[in-house]
């Protein structure tokens, strides 16, 4: 069982159950997934882009990532329909908790100028999504051999029903929200 895991197991799920009244554990708020997302426009006109995030992605991720294509073509983007677009992967399990680990712990706190996340990312059914304007914050990517600085999309899957109750799961997990 992993560090983050173990506190959710001893502490955080008795604290969501006292706050909001749950009379059953699984009514307990948790984390399912986190989908890491990276989208290349310019992909269409240069195929190598494409497999240097899908190199540098796997390596973040501990997982191998998919190359997403595009579903429609678009002339003025010079887009054609199946052509690659970008790139994506989906944590569960260990490897989710290891993940928003190294997200909370190690690579936000790199980057520059941090005053915390926005809380305006949520759904309305508890989800979050988060834009990371540069990929090299996490220390697994060698920057010296990194091409071309990407944005990535991190979105944190929860059961929580509301967004109060998901905003509350990831506080107590550690992510670092803007007073």
């Amino acid at each position: 069982m992993r560090r983050l895991e173990q506190v959710y197991n001893e502490k955080i799920s008795g604290e969501l159950k006292k706050e909001f009244g749950y009379k059953s554990s699984m009514e307990i708020p948790r984390m399912t997934k986190i989908s890491l997302n990276i989208g290349l426009g310019e992909a269409s006109q240069n195929a190598k882009l494409i497999d240097a995030a899908v190199i540098e992605l796997t390596k973040l991720a501990g997982q191998k990532a998919v190359v997403t294509k595009a579903k429609k073509s678009i002339a003025a983007f010079k887009l054609r329909e199946g052509q690659p677009v970008g790139c994506r992967v989906t944590l569960r399990g260990e490897r989710m908790w290891d993940f928003y680990d190294k997200l909370v712990s190690f690579a936000l706190p790199r980057v520059r100028d941090f005053r915390g996340v926005p809380d305006r990312g949520f759904d309305g059914r508890g989800n979050f999504t988060m834009g990371i304007k540069e990929h090299t914050i996490f220390f697994e990517l060698e920057i010296d051999k990194v091409e071309k600085v990407k944005g990535m999309n991190v979105t944190i899957s929860t059961t929580a029903k509301t967004d109060k109750e998901g905003k509350l799961l990831l506080d107590l997990l550690g992510m670092p929200f803007k007073k």
